[in-house]
C-alpha cells in the first residue's frame, strides 16, 4: 500500500513541474510580445495621444476665438457661437481622422460603416434630429436673438436666454427658465416684442363722467410713471361702449424682466389719478346686462371664452 502511494506521488510531481514550466514559458512569450510592440509602436502610439491632446485644445481655442472675433464685430451672438462651435467639430473631425491614421486604422470602412448605419439611426433619432434642424433654421434665419422677448403660440412668454441646435432657453419674470425644444416653436405663431411687452388695460367709467377729463387725467398719470419715460408714448382712448358707461383703453410697453411689476404700478397711478380727480367707475346696475370683457390680454380671453 505504501509502495503504491509512493510510486503514485511520484508519477504527479513531474507532470505538475511540466505544467508550470509551460505557464512560465506563455507568460514570457507574452512579455516579450508586449516588450516588443512597446518598442516598434510606443513613441508612435504616445506621439499619436500627444498630437490628439494638443489638437483638442488648438479646437477649443480657434472656436472661441472665432465666437468671440465675430461678437466683437456685431455679429450676433447665437450665430457667432454657432459658427465657433462649427470650425471646432470641424477641426475635432480631422484631429480624429489623422489620429486613426497614425494608428494604421483605415478611415474607408469606418466611413462605410457609419453610412450604412444612417438611416437606421436617423429613424431611431429623428425626435432630436428634427429639433436641430429647427434650431439652425433659427439660427441661420434669426427670427429672434438672445435678449429678444417672444411669445410662443400666445401660449408662453418669456426673455431669450439662450439658443441652442435643441432648444431655446427662455427666462421669465421670477426667474424661472422655460426649456423649449425647437421643433415646438417652427412653424407656430411667434410674437417678437423685442425688449419690451405691451400692457393692454381696460376700465369702464359712468356715461354721467367727464370722459374726456378722465381721458387727460390718465394720459398725465401714465406719463409721470417713472419706468415708462423712455418707453414709447402710451396710448389712451375710448375702447368701446357698454350698457350706462364708456370703457377706457390703455396701452403702454413695459420692459420684459419687469413686465408685471411696472404694469402693477401703473394701473396704481391711473387708479390714484381717477380718484383724485373725482371721476368714478362704473357700478353694476339691478338691470341684468351682457357686457364686453375688459380684459385686454389675449391668454386671459382665452381662458374666460372657456
Amino acid at each position: 500500500m505504501a509502495d503504491n502511494m509512493k510510486t503514485a506521488v511520484t508519477d504527479i510531481v513531474p507532470d505538475l513541474g511540466h505544467a508550470v514550466d509551460q505557464q512560465v514559458e506563455t507568460v514570457s512569450r507574452w512579455v516579450d510580445t508586449l516588450i516588443e510592440f512597446a518598442v516598434t509602436y510606443g513613441f508612435q502610439i504616445f506621439g499619436a495621444l500627444v498630437f490628439l491632446v494638443i489638437g483638442l485644445k488648438v479646437a477649443a481655442w480657434a472656436g472661441g476665438r472665432i465666437a468671440k472675433s465675430l461678437g466683437a464685430k456685431d455679429i450676433d451672438q447665437t450665430l457667432a457661437r454657432f459658427l465657433g462651435n462649427m470650425v471646432k467639430i470641424i477641426m475635432v473631425a480631422l484631429l480624429v481622422i489623422i489620429t486613426l491614421g497614425n494608428f494604421g486604422i483605415s478611415i474607408a470602412p469606418l466611413i462605410a460603416l457609419a453610412g450604412a448605419s444612417a438611416f437606421g439611426a436617423t429613424l431611431a433619432i429623428q425626435g432630436p434630429l428634427s429639433n436641430y434642424g429647427a434650431g439652425l433654421s433659427i439660427i441661420l434665419s434669426r427670427i429672434f436673438v438672445i435678449g429678444n422677448t417672444i411669445t410662443i403660440n400666445r401660449d408662453v412668454t418669456g426673455v431669450v436666454e439662450n439658443i441652442t441646435l435643441a432648444n431655446t432657453i427662455l427666462l421669465g419674470e421670477d426667474g424661472e427658465r422655460i426649456t423649449i425644444p425647437n421643433k415646438e416653436i417652427v412653424g407656430r405663431v411667434l410674437v417678437n416684442s423685442h425688449e419690451n411687452r405691451v400692457v393692454q388695460s381696460r376700465l369702464c367709467i359712468s356715461e354721467s363722467e367727464d370722459w374726456e377729463l378722465a381721458l387727460d387725467v390718465l394720459r398725465t398719470a401714465l406719463a409721470d410713471v417713472d419706468d415708462l419715460k423712455d418707453a414709447p408714448k402710451p396710448q389712451v382712448g375710448v375702447h368701446d361702449f357698454t350698457f350706462g358707461g364708456v370703457i377706457i383703453g390703455l396701452r403702454f410697453w413695459v420692459p420684459s424682466k419687469r413686465y408685471y411689476h411696472v404694469r402693477y404700478r401703473a394701473n396704481e397711478a391711473a387708479l390714484k389719478a381717477l380718484k383724485e380727480a373725482g371721476i368714478r367707475l362704473h357700478s353694476a346696475s339691478h338691470l341684468a346686462v351682457a357686457a364686453p370683457r375688459l380684459s385686454a390680454d389675449e391668454a386671459e380671453d382665452d381662458s374666460g371664452a372657456d
